[in-house]
This record gives C-alpha cells, structure tokens and sequence, in this order.
C-alpha cells in the first residue's frame, strides 16, 4: 500500500510544511510510500472562490516540500500547456475527475514521460477508464510501464448532491493491469449541497478505507489539513491532521490482511 495525502489546496507555506512534516514523520515510522499531494489551482469549483495560490508559486513551495522532506510530489493539472512545467517539479501529474476523458490533456501528461494519475470521472462506469488508459498508452507508443499509469476511484454520481463508491469497480479495474488508488476524500464529497458549496461527511473517510483496502487496492488518497474547517476547498472532507497516524495504522494493518489473504 502507498499513500497520497497532503492538504487539498496550497494556501499557504505554513499549512504545506506542516503537513508535511507531520506525514512524512508517521509514514517513515510505519513504513508507508508516501506522495505528497496539494493543488495550486482548484480550476472546476461550483462557484467563484478562492482557487489556491497560483502555478508559479504553487511550484516553488512543491518543490520546498520535495527537498526538504525528500518526498515524491503529486499535483493536479487542468489544462495541456500546464503538463511540461508541473513535470519539472511533480513525479506524478493528476488529472482531475472532471477532466479524465479530455484527450489533450491526458495527452500532454502522458508526453512528459512521468507518471499519470487518472482519477475516474464521477460520470464513468469503471469499464469507461479503458479508453483514458488507451489514449495514454498511444501518446508513448506503448512504452510505459505498469507503474506509470495509475487509475482512482472517487464514487459515483447518486443523484443530485450525493455520490456513492461501488467497491466492484476496485476490482474491475485492477483487471486493467494498472495500480489502482480509492480516494476517500472526495468519496465522502455531497456536491454543491449547500447552497452551491460541497458538503461531506470525513468521518466515513477511515471506513471506506478500510473497505476498499480490504477488497484490494495498491494504493490510497487522503487529503489532509491541520484545521480542515477553515480549508478554502474540502472544509467538510478533509481528514484532520492530528487523527491521520491512527487512520493510517488501521489502514496498514487491513492492507496487510487482506496482502495474505487475496
């Protein structure tokens, strides 16, 4: 099992570091693959907000984080011409929900020889993720290997402000060769239920871990904040910082099981 957590956005030096710290620390202790993970830009929120702190500085503080704490760095990108300098800095480029079927996009990444986290759109079955894998593995002729694609499950769209996470579709798309990562987080996500602003429940966040490490995932994506309730994006989903070596001491010892038993 690995792990991607960090804060959802990058809004500010002292929350990255922090987190950081805090998360390389228990993840050293319990021997976890740790990718660091924050958003300098939160393109596709509902409404007109505060969207993160920018690529230019976004950039230099990942690459702070990357140096100080000798972790492997994972960010999002919304738009093509972002894919070649975010790989200067990033091991891994994600590609956002909203945007897995955006061919360009998943193009440019896969063009900069680094790896490509495609997170499964809300709106896809899992079988719909075989033509995001096809157009990677065509922008490099086929030359990457297993690790350089991975595949993540958000949940699904259940109606208006809901989603629901089909624990089959970790299976189905494990079929696909790839490494495949359950996202917790936004799996716990009630889009635009407030007034146009994202709700959730973060206290589902360890259970649905557990369930899905218990079925049979490589790796897991939790967002985490030291005070999750004044997060500019994520406010309701986040884990807080303080409870995450316990979450993670339980995920291990299910990923561990489940290693034995599968």
């Amino acid at each position: 099992m690995f792990l991607i957590a960090g804060p959802c956005a990058i809004e500010s030096r002292d929350i990255l570091m922090q987190t950081a710290d805090k998360l390389s620390t228990v993840c050293q202790a319990l021997d976890i693959k740790l990718y660091f993970k924050s958003s300098f830009d939160k393109a596709n929120r509902t409404n007109p907000s505060q969207r993160g702190i920018g690529i230019e500085e976004g950039l230099k503080l990942l690459q702070e984080v990357k140096t100080t704490f000798q972790l492997p760095i994972l960010t999002d990108v919304h738009e093509s011409w972002q894919c070649a300098p975010v790989a200067e800095i990033a091991d891994v480029l994600q590609i956002p929900a909203f945007l897995s079927r955006q061919t360009d996009l998943l193009v440019a990444a896969a063009k900069t020889g680094k790896i490509v986290n495609v997170k499964k759109g809300q709106f896809m079955a899992p079988w719909d993720m075989r033509g995001a894998i096809a157009k990677i593995e065509s922008a490099t002729n086929g030359s990457h290997v297993d690790q350089h694609i991975w595949i993540t499950e958000r949940g699904s769209s259940f109606g208006y402000g809901n989603l629901v996470v089909d624990m089959t579709s970790l299976v189905t798309m494990r079929q696909y060769g790839y490494p495949v990562i359950f996202d917790g987080t936004h799996a716990v996500q009630q889009p635009s239920s407030l007034s146009g602003v994202t709700k959730g429940n973060r206290d589902m966040v360890p259970p649905l871990i557990r369930a899905a490490l218990a079925v049979g995932v490589d790796g897991i994506f939790i967002e985490v904040h030291p005070n999750p309730d004044h997060a500019i994006s994520d406010a309701a989903n986040q884990i807080r910082l303080a409870d995450i070596q316990q979450i993670l001491e339980q995920a291990k010892a299910f990923d561990e099981l489940a290693k034995r038993i599968i």
